[in-house]
């Protein structure tokens, strides 16, 4: 019975991968670029700069033969997105290059991840974020129920961008990035968690956190 079952699964995936279950399949392009980007993300978070970088150049060439601004734009959009997870602040300038051809949905986004908020329409945004711009002020919860990890830690770099992420938030950033293995915006949290610590006085508390740093770097973690 189970290898019945695990026949018809097969035939189905593959009714579905030939286009027979819903018309015809993608194109390469976009097959292409789906994986690139996402390889992408995934290589950018975990610290791998040369292979992210190899990731997206590969995503941005499937799509530039397209010729459309709105696809090139979105793939400008993630690579400042996993910045901002990152607590990486620098301009937007790939996707600042497409602005005048970008449709009115990724210009939000883009005004979203670089904090300018005050005559950002919330409706244009992605559902997980419409709620931020309109609330005084976030609460951990608020960014603990954005269910995708990546999601979680966009949001948390934008409203810690704006001075609008309170403390406990703060952990649940940092906790996501480690539950995820995410290095690069790990040891960017644990930057903060040592910074508020040191602030605070709390000198135990700081050389916790610079042993997590100590164990992601496998070397001392530089002072600060």
């Amino acid at each position: 019975m189970r290898a019945r079952a695990c026949r018809l699964w097969a035939a189905a995936a593959l009714a579905l991968l030939a286009g027979c279950a819903g018309g015809p399949p993608p194109p390469d392009w976009e097959i292409e670029a789906h994986g690139a980007l996402d390889a992408y993300a995934r290589h950018a978070l975990e610290g791998r700069g040369r292979l992210a970088e190899r990731d997206f150049d590969r995503a941005r060439a499937a799509l530039a033969r397209t010729g459309r601004a709105d696809l090139l734009a979105r793939a400008e959009l993630t690579r400042c997105a996993v910045q901002v997870a990152s607590l990486e602040f620098a301009p937007c300038a790939g996707f600042d290059a497409l602005r005048a051809d970008a449709p009115p949905a990724e210009r939000a986004y883009a005004d979203f991840l670089a904090g300018r908020w005050a005559k950002l329409d919330p409706g244009l945004l992605p559902a997980r974020y419409q709620a931020l711009p309109q609330s005084a002020s976030a609460s951990a919860s608020m960014l603990a129920a954005i269910e995708d990890p990546r999601s979680r830690l966009i949001a948390a770099g934008a409203l810690f961008r704006l001075s609008r992420l309170p403390p406990d938030a703060i952990a649940v950033a940092r906790e996501t990035a480690s539950a995820q293995g995410w290095r690069r915006p790990l040891l960017a949290w644990l930057g903060v968690e040592i910074e508020r610590a040191q602030a605070a006085g709390d000198t135990a508390g700081a050389e916790r956190h610079r042993r997590s740093v100590e164990r992601i770097l496998g070397t001392p973690a530089p002072a600060r």
